[in-house]
């Protein structure tokens, strides 16, 4: 149940974080969520009356997917790779009761920021480490996750040492057999980068799909799709059923469909990987 008012500290204005600058703002249609903005770029959305609120899209149907990682309310070891103001580990923490989780954040100041202004949920096992994505995932051991997220932006940008092959194989060794390894692929027309980023994650593990409103599909508009992969087979009927039902409902792209999206893309190796594109000016309200 939603509380009438959430207490917190009056947030800062523009604040100076590692990345650029930080700001919070305070959501007029939902009371007790916040905006945080680095640089004016949305990076996420909380609600801290309601950590089950997942507010953007692409973050929902990533919720999906942990909704499908294993049997509902099972306490899961999960990894994000992107902290921001951690509305993925606060849902998990809320779904998912016990499950211990691991954020890999490299701006540690702007973790200090959120957590001092938009404070966890008290007994979450949220560990937040500061360090670079690649780093933080090499010092996994092998086969101790049941899931890996990456969702990570240097500006509206994704760094291209996240983008590769050897990336994707690292974050295959760090799964436990089954496990689910989740990527946030920021792209537009004409759908370069996000096949190459398909084509590689289909050279490392056994099935893979892809998450997204059809207009990005299409190559008519930039925005955020959303890479699954296992070695395990993935629930497919459910991600449709539940991306069906969403305010704007999204697609599933598997199969055959997935080969003809892929077409001729390569996988991208770390002496040829690039960071996801510059999205278009104003695309995100900056």
């Amino acid at each position: 149940m939603r509380r009438p008012d959430s207490r917190m500290p009056t947030p800062p204005g523009p604040t100076p974080v590692t990345g650029g600058t930080a700001e919070l703002l305070a959501d007029a249609d939902r009371n007790g969520s916040w905006m945080l903005l680095v640089d004016g770029t949305p990076q996420s959305h909380v609600d801290l009356d309601d950590p089950t609120h997942l507010e953007f899209e692409y973050v929902r149907r990533m919720g999906h997917v942990l909704d499908l990682a294993a049997e509902s309310g099972t306490p899961l070891d999960i990894v994000h790779l992107g902290g921001g103001a951690l509305t993925l580990p606060r849902y998990v923490a809320a779904t998912r009761p016990g499950s211990r989780q691991r954020v890999v954040e490299v701006d540690q100041p702007l973790t200090d920021l959120v957590r001092e202004h938009l404070p966890l949920p008290r007994g979450a096992r949220i560990r937040v480490r500061a360090d670079d994505a690649r780093v933080g995932l090499a010092a996994l051991h092998t086969a101790s996750t049941d899931v890996v997220i990456c969702d990570v932006f240097a500006g509206a940008r994704t760094p291209a040492h996240l983008t590769s092959a050897e990336f994707a194989a690292e974050a295959h060794r760090a799964l436990r057999p089954g496990g689910v390894h989740v990527a946030n692929v920021a792209d537009g027309p004409p759908l370069q980068f996000a096949r190459a980023q398909v084509a590689t994650l289909r050279a490392v593990f056994g099935n893979v799909c892809l998450l997204g409103e059809p207009g990005i599909l299409r190559g008519r508009r930039f925005g955020n799709l959303v890479a699954v992969a296992s070695d395990a087979e993935l629930p497919i009927a459910d991600y449709v059923r539940r991306c069906a039902r969403e305010p704007m409902p999204s697609r599933v792209v598997h199969d055959d469909d997935l080969e003809r999206f892929v077409g001729t893309a390569r996988p991208v190796l770390d002496v040829d990987a690039v960071a996801s594109p510059e999205p278009p000016a104003g695309v995100f309200g900056r």
